[in-house]
């Protein structure tokens, strides 16, 4: 089947716009749970999905029913990519940083046959891709940029405790030096006024509803909360939304509706 990947090398490259112009961008964030982290900190998907290739084929077949745009993910195992990759179609472009830590079992040996864990951009259509990095900080965590029509689209994994501020800081020296949109969404650990008073002024976090679920439902230790989000800056958004992944991962889905207003100030 053909596809389309670009593998990030941790370079940046120079921005390059397209001629296209999206007056609304449907986005989606969803952190998958590599499996090495599954085992690892006790979580229930491998009780649910003994065989990971079972797992790995359902959270193919769950975003393959997807139609948002942009979709980013984080914890994708090389395992998972591939297959991903393999089942995309041709206008739909993966965009992936491979972190340079490689996930290690506790106990005994993975099942993964390529246990390397990637940050991933799925994106319709044409998208240049201008930065991968991992943090200085934590080689598991990082960011993933590319410039769709007018929007720079920035997916990250930011890592939890006293590395959060400085990530946070290089995501927002990142997106401040755009003169274009930005959306900027993923797995923050931790909640939206941290991540709001850390940014800075200029972003506008995806509302949801009072009812919503959490992203992170209650599992391991770790008691129920929101800190995947979709934030943009120079535009606004709509219908947001949290949507249930069962024991696929031990994090839910959040997508939403983005209208860029042109020039980001």
């Amino acid at each position: 089947m053909a596809h389309r990947t670009a593998d990030a090398d941790q370079s940046t490259h120079p921005l390059t716009l397209s001629a296209l112009r999206w007056l609304v961008i449907s986005v989606a964030t969803w952190n998958i749970l590599h499996r090495v982290h599954a085992e690892n900190w006790g979580e229930d998907s491998p009780r649910h999905w003994p065989d990971e290739t079972d797992r790995i084929a359902a959270i193919t077949a769950r975003l393959m029913e997807r139609a948002e745009q942009v979709i980013a993910l984080q914890e994708v195992s090389g395992d998972q990519l591939n297959d991903l990759v393999h089942a995309l179609s041709a206008d739909r472009v993966t965009h992936a940083l491979r972190y340079p830590r490689v996930p290690r079992p506790r106990y005994g040996t993975s099942s993964l046959e390529d246990p390397s864990e990637h940050l991933v951009l799925v994106v319709n259509g044409p998208a240049h891709q201008v930065a991968a990095e991992a943090f200085d900080d934590d080689p598991g965590k990082g960011l993933l940029a590319v410039q769709t029509g007018d929007t720079l689209v920035v997916a990250t994994h930011v890592s939890s405790g006293q590395r959060r501020a400085g990530q946070l800081a290089r995501l927002a020296e990142l997106t401040t030096a755009s003169t274009n949109p930005v959306v900027l969404l993923g797995d923050f650990n931790c909640d939206s006024a941290t991540v709001s008073a850390a940014l800075g002024p200029g972003y506008t976090l995806a509302v949801l509803p009072p009812d919503a679920p959490p992203t992170r439902p209650y599992g391991a230790g770790i008691s129920a909360r929101t800190i995947d989000h979709i934030i943009v800056r120079g535009g606004s958004t709509s219908g947001a939304q949290i949507e249930n992944v069962g024991s696929l991962s031990d994090h839910n889905l959040l997508r939403a509706d983005v209208m860029p207003e042109g020039e980001a100030r």
